[in-house]
């Protein structure tokens, strides 16, 4: 004869019950879900053309970095924060938008909340948080470079600006799109996150910049071997291989 807890039996199926539910709402110990690319014309369109227009501001301003590195630097950054907020603004969901959220079915008997999916996160808001987010994490930059083998005492403006540029465009789409999500940002920075445009530009932002350093200290006496020359070069064409890396091929695979 088998015996029951009459405890158990009462609460077994409630908790499996829970845990189903917390799974189902997207919970903390839901996987993280890739990035999707908005589906209105606008933002199909700039997503190709978002590469021409960073490939071109680069080629545009190439022999003024060689000539003089932090003005050129300096006076293009506005140019790229107008890009990268336009490309997030158009073509990705917001932190906390449904479009960022993993989709999920409704349970037997729920009921649609009225005025659910009119409610949304504050896009200015949102955007403005991502930039001053991506700010405070060029300094961070700032200080990796250095322990990769940047200038200590030297060179001090080129560096932050460098990493103010891999900032805006490995950085600012994840905290615009991710926010500050714990769970989130571990798989990130544990390289164990699902592929998409957004994390794909990021991990080709890194290492493009990584490989940019190669040329630096080989004895060609050339000007564009001054730092961070090569290092921009690395970085904008390293973003844009793995952005579209991310968003075609690689799309949610995961490599972690």
């Amino acid at each position: 004869m088998v015996l029951l807890d009459p405890v158990t039996a009462m609460s077994s199926p409630g908790k499996s019950s829970a845990i189903q539910a917390k799974a189902t709402d997207g919970g903390s110990d839901a996987p993280t879900q890739p990035i999707r690319v908005l589906g209105t014309p606008q933002a199909q369109a700039l997503r190709h053309t978002h590469p021409v227009l960073l490939l071109s501001l680069f080629a545009l301003r190439f022999k003024a970095l060689i000539a003089d590195p932090v003005p050129t630097m300096y006076n293009s950054l506005p140019v790229l924060v107008v890009i990268q907020t336009a490309y997030a603004i158009i073509c990705l969901p917001a932190a906390g938008s449904q479009g960022a959220k993993p989709a999920r079915k409704p349970r037997p008997g729920e009921k649609k909340k009225p005025g659910s999916d009119a409610s949304g996160p504050n896009i200015t808001v949102t955007t403005l948080v991502a930039l001053v987010l991506s700010l405070v994490a060029a300094a961070a930059l700032h200080a990796v470079f250095v322990l990769f083998g940047a200038p200590f005492l030297t060179h001090l403006p080129h560096t932050f600006l460098c990493a103010a540029y891999l900032s805006l465009l490995g950085l600012f789409p994840l905290f615009y799109t991710r926010g500050l999500a714990d769970a989130e940002w571990l798989e990130i920075l544990g390289a164990r996150a699902p592929v998409d445009e957004v994390f794909g530009g990021l991990a080709g932002a890194c290492v493009g910049a990584w490989l940019g350093a190669v040329p630096i200290p080989l004895d060609w006496d050339r000007e564009w071997q001054k730092w961070p020359v090569t290092i921009l070069c690395g970085l904008f064409a390293g973003y844009v291989l793995g952005k579209l890396v991310g968003g075609t091929v690689a799309f949610g695979r995961r490599f972690g």
